[in-house]
């Protein structure tokens, strides 16, 4: 760097020739003639992917989909010290579990790769050699104890931080002097006092008049690496891509963004800041939150399209703001100009309830439903392993009549092996005490039970069920029918609550409903 800049000092232009020619492009929905719509998700590996990136993601998604064009995931790892294990890979992971994979990435490659910001610097170097030529950037060798006094100053008076610009105006024999001290300087961008106005496609007009506000900011810092600001905008012009849709916390920058556009000769994307994902009380969602990452939910059994339609319906972009949307449904009805500005407030209070709205509609796939199967199957194995005496309730048959008959009565895959559930796996520890404790009359009640299973061509279905058990417990005197289904219930599951006893047989088939009563009445 110090070679580059005293290579520079000699033939910079004067400070004030910084602008460019080239006015704002204006914004529109569609596309440039010719041009492809290229979108790109470009997350940080600090941390695994949320439910606010996830969101992100999707409406860069939905949007390039709806118009043809290309998903680009990039991800921004210039911040070496921040990076955190794994992260990169989970991030690409959860997207392609989400169903909506990138069309280029790190893993996949592409046209305009490499797709890690790491291993782009050449680019960064060049554009920052590109700026200093012109006199729109300059060398900074202000050490990081005077910027952290500058900033302590600044809180200390109650006025925001802000770099006071002091090497800006350097004479080339003060930088060639403290380049000898100091070979490796950070270098700042020259913020142009007026700031172009742009027209964002979500929050309209806006001007950000950064300068007055803000301290030339760091493009690229002393170890080679660039700042967001930099990095962003020359990946987005080598990368090609025509619309960026990011978070509204980047609104601001975006005016300094077009400066480094215009100072670069290169004409901007499309703008479109999406309002903030924030929790139900209002509060910032936050990595530090441990249920929002998706790998949480993935684990948990939710479904993706579940995520997917939760974080669609607390927001906008639809005509209409219904339940139970399905990606291809989302592409479909993605409308860009119905989003409003308003914060999204995401309430997963709500999630259990669309993820049964969905796994009810995988139920009703036949393809899906066998796939669920196999799930269950191995949870099942799972969850019980060793207590499976009977391993005929892996059965397809019969995993696939338990889904059947509980499908809207549970949110999860995971419901189904739960202490609840558990009857349905493996045969309860009930002695005969525990039923007399309900009804004195346990013998009686059996007998007839026993004969309802054995009748001649019984039908095992819950309506005949509910009637046959009803008009039992009308012909036993001083019995009430909800004694009846009590101590059947306990029979059947060893527990008090539970789903309805007619449903219960159906589930076990007269077979095993016939053993559990003969067991129990045998202890």
């Amino acid at each position: 760097m110090a070679v580059l800049v005293r290579r520079l000092l000699l033939r910079a232009r004067p400070p004030g020739v910084l602008r460019c020619s080239l006015p704002p492009r204006k914004a529109s929905l569609g596309t440039d003639s010719g041009a492809a719509v290229r979108v790109r998700f470009a997350p940080s590996p600090t941390g695994f992917l949320h439910m606010g990136g996830l969101r992100t993601a999707l409406y860069n998604y939905i949007f390039a989909k709806k118009l043809g064009g290309s998903f680009i995931l990039r991800l921004e790892d210039t911040d070496q010290s921040r990076l955190v294990p794994r992260a990169a890979d989970n991030i690409e992971d959860m997207l392609e579990w989400a169903g909506i994979p990138p069309d280029e990435s790190p893993r996949r490659g592409g046209p305009a790769g490499p797709y890690l910001q790491s291993q782009r610097l050449k680019l960064y170097t060049q554009a920052a050699e590109a700026l200093l030529k012109t006199g729109a950037a300059y060398p900074c060798f202000c050490s990081p104890q005077r910027l952290e006094l500058l900033k302590k100053e600044a809180l200390r008076s109650r006025q925001t931080p802000r770099y006071d610009n002091r090497c800006r105006n350097l004479s080339q024999g003060q930088v060639a002097q403290k380049l000898a001290k100091d070979p490796k300087p950070a270098i700042r961008f020259r913020l142009e006092e007026e700031a172009p106005a742009f027209q964002d496609l979500i929050f309209g007009w806006n001007r950000h008049e950064v300068a007055s506000v803000e301290g030339d900011p760091v493009i690229l810092k002393s170890d080679g690496f660039p700042t967001y600001h930099l990095a962003c905008v020359v990946d987005d012009h080598h990368m090609g891509i025509s619309h960026v849709l990011r978070g509204s916390e980047w609104l601001v920058s975006t005016s300094k963004h077009l400066l480094l556009y215009q100072a670069l000769g290169w004409s901007p994307p499309h703008f479109a800041h999406l309002p903030l994902l924030l929790n139900k009380d209002g509060s910032k969602l936050s990595k530090r939150q441990g249920d929002i990452f998706l790998e949480c939910f993935a684990a948990a059994g939710f479904l993706p399209d579940a995520l997917l339609d939760i974080i669609t319906h607390c927001g906008s972009g639809f005509a209409e703001n219904q339940m139970g949307r399905t990606l291809p449904e989302l592409i479909a009805q993605f409308d860009l100009t119905r989003i409003t500005c308003h914060s999204a407030l995401l309430d997963l209070e709500k999630l259990p309830e669309f993820n049964r709205l969905h796994l009810r509609r995988l139920v009703s796939n036949e393809t899906q439903r066998r796939q669920l199967v196999g799930k269950l199957q191995v949870l099942v194995e799972k969850t019980f392993g060793s207590q499976l005496l009977d391993r005929t309730v892996l059965d397809t048959a019969y995993v696939e009549r338990i889904i059947l008959l509980r499908q809207g009565h549970i949110c999860r895959l995971q419901d189904l092996v739960s202490p609840l559930h558990s009857y349905l796996w493996t045969r309860p520890a009930v002695r005969r005490a525990q039923l007399y404790a309900i009804s004195e009359k346990v013998d009686v009640i059996a007998e007839h039970v026993l004969g309802l299973l054995e009748g001649p061509g019984m039908s095992l279905t819950q309506d005949i069920l509910n009637a046959k058990l009803k008009k039992l417990s009308e012909g036993l005197a001083d019995t009430k029918h909800s004694d009846v289904m009590k101590l059947l219930r306990v029979a059947l599951s060893g527990q008090q609550q539970g789903p309805p006893v007619a449903e219960m047989m159906v589930s076990l088939g007269p077979k095993e409903v016939r053993e559990r009563i003969q067991k129990v009445l045998s202890n």
